[in-house]
């Protein structure tokens, strides 16, 4: 009689365990690894925002950010899955999609874009007495450009070599908050960072030295940088870093969250709804402001790589057309 019980338990659990869906396991135990960027930088900041938020807020699901030199770096770890999940800018992602990124000619064509975060402007940071005053400025100077692998470094690469003047000065791979060091220290003449601002490390450095931020968009314009890359041109305003600091003519990237294709829809989908959720979104913009323009009417603009599936119903749900380019 015992072995009789035991045997329809047996049975019962079996075939419970064979009505449960793969989806529904995979909700229950999937953890998901973000990738982020370098500590003292916006990407590390959602990251670690988003690690926080989401598994109190989901469940079933738990989030690690994990260290990372960029965006460059982020696009190839989501496409081969290392990481999950990553903040990608939409200039990389097509890059790499397309194999163009920097000295490398492989396809990351594993990444998918989820929704828009911010726009990252460049900034090019100098002393105010310094006697640069364009980028062609920097030939002979130490500029520091961010970590290797970094999607600033490879937007300053991209830019310099373009007014040709990327092989005359000594770039230096730092991260913004050592730089920012670096610079205050007067081991460097300039910085550059491509994030949202206001930005920590160029605030940090403003504290003890005066500054100054260079025009990198009349450049852009004039040597034809925006009919080579798909940046944006915006202008830095008046007093972001200060009352007597101009406003400042630049370009933007787009920053997006991104995941690997073979992230089940579910699991995005329920992401997605966690973090654009009313509550969501005022959770990031309360681990940093720059995250006001991650919101349901900005979407997905200017992405440049196809959307996850989970992605594509979640702003089907909320009203958006997706083009058949990216789904």
């Amino acid at each position: 009689m015992k072995k009789i019980l035991l045997l329809s338990l047996a049975c019962v659990l079996a075939i419970g365990l064979g009505m449960t869906t793969p989806d529904a396991l995979a909700a229950k135990d999937f953890k998901a690894k973000v990738g982020g960027g370098p500590t003292g930088g916006t990407f590390n900041t959602f990251a670690n925002a988003m690690a926080v938020y989401v598994p109190k807020n989901m469940g079933g699901i738990k989030v690690s950010a994990v260290g990372s030199g960029g965006s460059v770096e982020n696009v190839k770890r989501v496409s081969s899955g290392e990481s999950n999940f990553g903040l990608c800018y939409a200039v990389d992602s097509a890059l790499g999609r397309g194999g163009l990124l920097p000295k490398d000619e492989n396809k990351y064509d594993g990444t998918r874009a989820l929704g828009f975060l911010y726009g990252a402007p460049a900034q090019l940071v100098v002393r105010a007495d310094s006697d640069i005053k364009t980028a062609k400025d920097l030939v002979g100077k130490r500029v520091a450009v961010g970590n290797a692998g970094s999607g600033a470094s490879a937007s300053a690469e991209r830019f310099f070599r373009h007014l040709e003047v990327w092989d005359n000065f000594k770039p230096q791979f730092l991260g913004y908050s050592a730089a920012a060091s670096a610079f205050k220290d007067g081991k460097i003449d300039a910085f550059w960072v491509l994030v949202g601002y206001p930005n920590r490390s160029i605030i940090e450095a403003s504290v003890q030295v005066d500054i100054r931020l260079i025009d990198v968009g009349t450049d852009a314009v004039n040597f034809g940088f925006y009919d080579a890359y798909a940046y944006i041109p915006v202008t830095i305003p008046a007093g972001t870093y200060g009352d007597a600091m101009p406003e400042c003519k630049t370009f933007q990237d787009a920053t997006f969250l991104c995941a690997n294709a073979d992230v089940p829809a579910d699991i995005v989908y329920n992401i997605m709804k966690t973090l654009w959720s009313e509550d969501g979104m005022a959770a990031m913009v309360a681990a940093k402001k720059t995250f006001r323009s991650m919101t349901l009417e900005n979407a997905f603009d200017g992405a440049s790589i196809p959307l996850h599936p989970g992605a594509v119903k979640f702003w089907e749900e909320n009203g958006k057309t997706v083009p058949d380019n990216l789904k």
